[in-house]
């Protein structure tokens, strides 16, 4: 006679998932999702549940497969919730869990990607090449293994003093300690796209290499009636005179090209005057607000290459 084993109902078994976990009202709620779609839901690349979720339920616990009864939901997440609404809520607030292998995997990634974007942004000033990636994940790691140091020496200082004591300057007065563009490395908790950005403030901060931002190579066009119009001097600057400071150049054609760093042509065609040159990446900002706000929609700034380099 053939035995059977009967399974509990409230008991699903699943394996191979991404567990999302959410703790409220002094219970643990958690779903089961596949691998990799979490951070793409949360990213908005993936926008179909049912391709995030393994299955649509709430576990109490998912390696037991034990489903959280709806007592417990209504209790923690208010009775009348829709099942829909609770999953949603862990998916998006939830801390994902993931094991050692599929982290180091997902750190690579993120890793490469950082360094990637970096080394298309960042090159040599003298030369205005770019660096290869190796050598930028060099440079990144030195900032990184320096950045660790300090924060052992910091440690070791506090423990033997027994308290921090903020820096000082020559005046004596209290001054907190500096903690801008520091890089410790990459985590998972951002994209790759923000640690990109950190990183390279990083670099051109601390310079373990050459390295600037490859400059954008604009296009900026303007009616001839508007060069030689005198730009308004914002009101903090209209006393500079009695001060003895240098006014800001006086004409809107002056300003414009105050912006451009190296200009490759310039040319007036019928009533329109055409500029084409190279800024830096820190610049764009004004001079886009500037030609926006002084021309009054006859001027325009086009941008033909983000990012300006010479490959070898």
């Amino acid at each position: 006679m053939s035995r059977q084993i009967n399974q509990p109902s409230n008991q699903i078994r699943l394996t191979n998932v991404s567990l999302v976990r959410l703790k409220k009202g002094k219970k643990r709620f958690e779903i089961a999702c596949y691998k990799n779609k979490v951070l793409e839901w949360r990213s908005g690349i993936e926008t179909d549940l049912d391709e995030v979720l393994q299955i649509p339920n709430v576990f109490l616990n998912v390696s037991k497969g034990q489903t959280a009864p709806s007592a417990e939901l209504a209790k923690a997440f208010g009775k009348d919730r829709p099942l829909d609404d609770v999953i949603l809520e862990i998916l998006n607030k939830g801390e994902l869990q993931v094991g050692e292998r599929e982290r180091a995997a997902q750190l690579d990634r993120v890793h490469n990607e950082v360094v990637g974007i970096v080394a298309s942004k960042l090159v040599d000033p003298r030369t205005k090449r770019v660096y290869t990636t190796g050598m930028i994940d060099k440079a990144l790691d030195m900032l990184s293994s320096h950045a660790h140091q300090q924060q052992q020496q910091g440690k070791s200082a506090d423990s033997g003093s027994g308290a921090g004591t903020p820096a000082t300057g020559d005046d004596a007065e209290a001054k907190p300690r500096s903690r801008e563009h520091v890089w410790t490395g990459v985590v998972t908790t951002k994209s790759a796209k923000s640690q990109a950005l950190e990183a390279m403030k990083a670099l051109i901060a601390h310079q373990p290499i050459p390295v600037s931002r490859a400059r954008m190579r604009l296009r900026i066009t303007c009616s001839t009636n508007v060069l030689k119009q005198a730009v308004k001097a914002p009101a903090a600057a209209k006393g500079a005179d009695a001060d003895g400071e240098q006014k800001a150049p006086g004409t809107v054609k002056d300003k414009i090209l105050s912006y451009v760093e190296q200009v490759e042509t310039q040319d007036v065609m019928g009533s329109e005057w055409e500029v084409l040159g190279f800024v830096e990446p820190g610049a764009y900002k004004g001079l886009s607000d500037f030609v926006g706000n002084e021309t009054k929609g006859q001027g325009r700034v086009e941008v033909l290459d983000m990012a300006v380099t010479h490959e070898d």
